[in-house]
Parts: C-alpha cells; structure tokens; sequence
C-alpha cells in the first residue's frame, strides 16, 4: 500500500532511499521554482498507482546540496530512479502523467 510522497533531506537521503528495499523515485524541487508547482499532483499520482512497487521521496534543492550535487540535478524538476545505489532513470523538467507513467512501466516491465 502506498505511503505517499515522503520529504527528506542530505541526512535522510542514504536511509530512505539508498538502503531502501523498493526503487526509489526521487523528485528534486525548488521553492521557487513555478514549473515545479505542476508535479505534485503527479508524484501523488505515480505514488497511488505504482505505491506497492516503489517509494517516493522528494528533496528540496537548496537546502540540500550535498544529494543535489551527487545526483548531477542541473535544473529542477528532477526526477531520478534509484534502485539499490545506482541511477535507472533520470528526467529534468516538467513532464506529463503519459511520460512518467510510460517511463515507468518500461522500467518494471525490464525488472
């Protein structure tokens, strides 16, 4: 069952995320970033659907520069699915529920 989007921080990061049992998609945003007003709809979205199969977390930028630097997030939104340590998927920029849902699928289909 799903548990929603979580918010974390740099110190949460390697516990709710690189030790997780789950892929993780991490969604990394900004305050004062407009187009990232249009995702959490979204996240919510992917978190009702794919919430038995993967976690969802998301990490404010400036606040957390250590993630933000490790994980190369040029532009916010980010988006970056982490299975185990390693980087699956990664997307910057605002993209439709058609996008990340397909992105998704193919990447459990794959595993």
């Amino acid at each position: 069952m799903s548990k929603g989007v979580i918010t974390i921080t740099d110190a949460e990061f390697e516990t709710e995320v690189l030790t997780a049992d789950l892929p993780v998609l991490v969604y990394f945003w900004a305050s004062w970033c407009g187009p990232c007003q249009l995702m959490p709809p979204l996240m919510n979205l992917a978190a009702t659907k794919y919430g038995d199969r993967l976690k969802i977390v998301k990490i404010e930028i400036d606040p957390n520069p250590l993630t933000v630097k490790q994980y190369k997030v040029e532009g916010v939104p980010a988006l970056r699915l982490i299975q185990g340590k390693e980087v699956v998927l990664s997307i910057e920029g605002v993209i439709g529920k058609e996008k990340l849902f397909s992105s998704l699928d193919e990447y459990f289909h794959q595993n």
